[in-house]
C-alpha cells in the first residue's frame, strides 16, 4: 500500500477527476510546450510523456501547426489493483499558428525521451539579403 504525505496534491487530482480534466477527441487536454529560434530554426518542444510515437499526430494546414496525441492505460493482468492513479490519460492537443515567415514544407519531427521536437526552417524569402540599386548606369548594393 503506498501512504500520501501531500494532502494538496491529492486535492488536486481529486479536482481533476471531478472536473473532467481527461482529454477526449472532443475536448482535449493543453500540453506543455517550449517555443524559440535557434539560429535560422524556429523550435517547438512539447512534453508528451508516456506517449508512444505512433500516437502522435502532426498536421500543418495553411500556417495552423497540429499536434494531437493520445495516452492510453497501460494494459494489466487481471489481478492487478490500482492502488494510484495519477498519470493523466486521454488525448492532448496544441494548435499554433505559425509566421509567414516560416517554411512549413520542411518542418523535421523528433521524438526522444517523452519530448517531441519540431524544427521548422526560416524561409528563405524572409532571410536578410542584399538589394541592388541601378541608377544612371551605376550600380549600388543596400540592405542588410
Amino acid at each position: 500500500m503506498l501512504m500520501r504525505t501531500d494532502p494538496f496534491r491529492e486535492l488536486d487530482r481529486l479536482t481533476q477527476q471531478l472536473l473532467g480534466s481527461t482529454g477526449t477527441w472532443s475536448s482535449p487536454s493543453a500540453m506543455p510546450m517550449d517555443a524559440y529560434r535557434e539560429g535560422d530554426v524556429y523550435v517547438i518542444a512539447f512534453d508528451l510523456p508516456g506517449v508512444s510515437s505512433d500516437a502522435i499526430d502532426i498536421d500543418v494546414e495553411r500556417n495552423m501547426l497540429t499536434v494531437k496525441a493520445e495516452r492510453r492505460p497501460a494494459t494489466k493482468a487481471d489481478d492487478v489493483q490500482m492502488e494510484l492513479s495519477e498519470r493523466p490519460l486521454g488525448v492532448f492537443s496544441r494548435q499554433v499558428m505559425l509566421a509567414d515567415t516560416l517554411d512549413t514544407e520542411h518542418i523535421e519531427a523528433a521524438y526522444d525521451a517523452g519530448v517531441l521536437t519540431l524544427r521548422i526552417p526560416i524561409a528563405e524569402r524572409a532571410k536578410p539579403r542584399k538589394i541592388s540599386i541601378s541608377a544612371g548606369g551605376e550600380k549600388k548594393q543596400i540592405g542588410g
